[in-house]
């Protein structure tokens, strides 16, 4: 582990500023403070309903331990949201595996949340924005992404932002005793 400050180990690649306050950033590499509050900032996404799949907040070592390998993933970049500084959301650009040859074309936005106190700031259109650009900038020509049925705001900013709803699939998830239906996104990256 290195001496330097968290902030000097943090490794932004792209950045997008929103306001002042709040900035975006395709990141490779967090300190342990970062990983501290991006671990925080979905604990309470999660609490909210908007868990990227985790339904019940889990032990801090996992989330942390997530958080780590997702870093390490080559088929996988993240990016955070800040708001005064500190990370308070996060999606993930997610590619096809090399042996996919026929689906090369496409990439996944996954991941996706802010948390609920720094919503208000752009920051979620920042990071659908900025995950776009890069998958564009990569090649890809389209990106999808699917939501439960219930994650009424992230359905919502989507569709603003051009996603088109492809699908539906009925008990996508169970969620307190009851199933829940799932919506399928694709949007266009380049005009053909």
């Amino acid at each position: 582990m290195s001496n330097e400050p968290d902030e000097m180990r943090t490794m932004a690649v792209k950045l997008q500023q929103i306001t002042p306050n709040a900035v975006v950033e395709k990141v490779v590499a967090l300190g342990d403070d970062e990983i501290d509050e991006l671990s925080e900032a979905a604990e309470k996404a999660i609490i909210d309903g908007n868990g990227f799949g985790w339904l019940k907040v889990p032990p801090r070592r996992v989330l942390e331990s997530y958080w780590r390998g997702v870093l390490l993933m080559p088929q996988r970049d993240l990016f955070v949201a800040r708001l005064d500084g500190a990370i308070v959301g996060s999606a993930q650009l997610l590619r096809p595996p090399p042996n996919n040859e026929a689906q090369a074309h496409s990439a996944t936005l996954t991941t996706f949340f802010i948390a609920p106190w720094a919503r208000g700031h752009g920051l979620a259109r920042g990071l659908v924005k900025v995950v776009e650009d890069t998958a564009r900038e990569a090649g890809f020509r389209q990106i999808d992404l699917d939501f439960r049925a219930t994650q009424t705001a992230a359905i919502q900013l989507c569709e603003q932002a051009g996603y088109k709803r492809w699908g539906t699939k009925p008990r996508y998830a169970f969620v307190d005793g009851a199933y829940v239906d799932g919506y399928f996104y694709t949007k266009a990256l380049i005009s053909e």
